[in-house]
């Protein structure tokens, strides 16, 4: 069955937070969320942007500033999260950067890799004790294509501090999403309530390109319009992933067409690199170490997840 947005739900009653929401593949997925009756929070760095986005979506829309690149920001942003929602039905993990210049966090932490990933682990697990009551709650992380590209999780230098590739970190922190959502899975399977899901865009037109080197800018100017989707058909998967009642717990979807770059959001499977149980579990472990933040879910067993 072809799912459109004409599929998704009614949302009554439901608690959405969606990071990085004012602008892109965020702003699309809160706007269609909020159309149906969610309550949602936009989850954002700069909080004048976020009020703007919120004022052009209809419906029930709050804004919560939150710097996925500082920890204490994570900290603080959980902290009146909790205070203000009793339970969260949807936490949609979709801020992210791309092919940013060498630079890290306020924590250490080199920029895509703490900002895509451990600014994403952290803010879950914080939050993940409000999902866990609430039966059909869904966390759903945003990966990318570009976990395949020289995509390896470097635990020898996890930070990029030896030598440092912008494609590279960018591969190493969404294959991280995607070895999380699998990891996350195992862990919630026992309580049989929440469920950890993956989504990636395809190819869309949104800011996240804006750190694309030079020598690359020209070329996809004139091809952009054959080779990418507007945000609004690149937000479909991660709508997909949130709301289908069909959706199972370590799936992962993204774009049907050819080379999953742009068309209706279909079922699809990540590298084989990203099921590696050992490497997800060793993931699992240096991101609590590196965060500070225990999850409320215990070990997970060794069954495989994802498609």
């Amino acid at each position: 069955m072809k799912w459109t947005e004409q599929q998704i739900p009614r949302q009554d009653g439901r608690v959405a937070v969606i990071t990085g929401a004012n602008t892109g593949l965020g702003f699309e997925t809160a706007r269609r969320l909020a159309e149906r009756g969610a309550s949602v929070v936009l989850a954002v760095r700069d909080a004048k942007k976020g009020e703007l986005a919120a004022a052009r979506i209809d419906g029930d829309v709050s804004v919560q500033e939150l710097d996925l690149t500082s920890l204490a920001s994570v900290r603080a942003a959980a902290a009146d999260l909790r205070a203000a929602h009793p339970q969260i039905d949807l936490l949609i993990n979709n801020a992210g950067v791309m092919y940013t210049p060498k630079q890290t966090t306020r924590d250490g932490f080199e920029m895509q890799f703490g900002t895509n990933h451990l600014g994403h682990f952290a803010l879950t697990g914080l939050l993940l004790d409000l999902m866990l009551p609430v039966p059909g709650s869904r966390v759903v992380t945003v990966s990318s294509t570009g976990h395949r590209i020289r995509a390896a999780i470097h635990f020898d230098d996890l930070q990029w501090e030896r030598s440092y590739s912008r494609a590279g970190a960018y591969g190493q922190s969404r294959l991280a999403n995607l070895m999380f959502t699998y990891e996350l899975q195992r862990r919630l399977a026992p309580h049989g309530t929440t469920t950890a899901v993956a989504a990636h865009p395809g190819v869309s037109n949104t800011e996240l390109t804006r750190n694309t080197p030079a020598i690359f800018r020209g070329p996809l100017t004139w091809l952009a319009p054959m080779i990418t989707q507007p945000a609004a058909a690149g937000a479909l998967p991660t709508l997909r992933a949130a709301t289908d009642p069909s959706v199972l717990g370590g799936q992962y979807y993204g774009p049907g067409g050819i080379g999953e770059v742009r068309g209706l959001p279909e079922l699809v499977a990540s590298s084989p690199d990203s099921y590696d149980l050992t490497v997800q579990q060793r993931l699992w472990a240096v991101s609590e170490d590196l965060t500070g933040v225990r999850f409320p879910v215990g070990t997970a067993t060794g069954t495989r997840t994802g498609s």
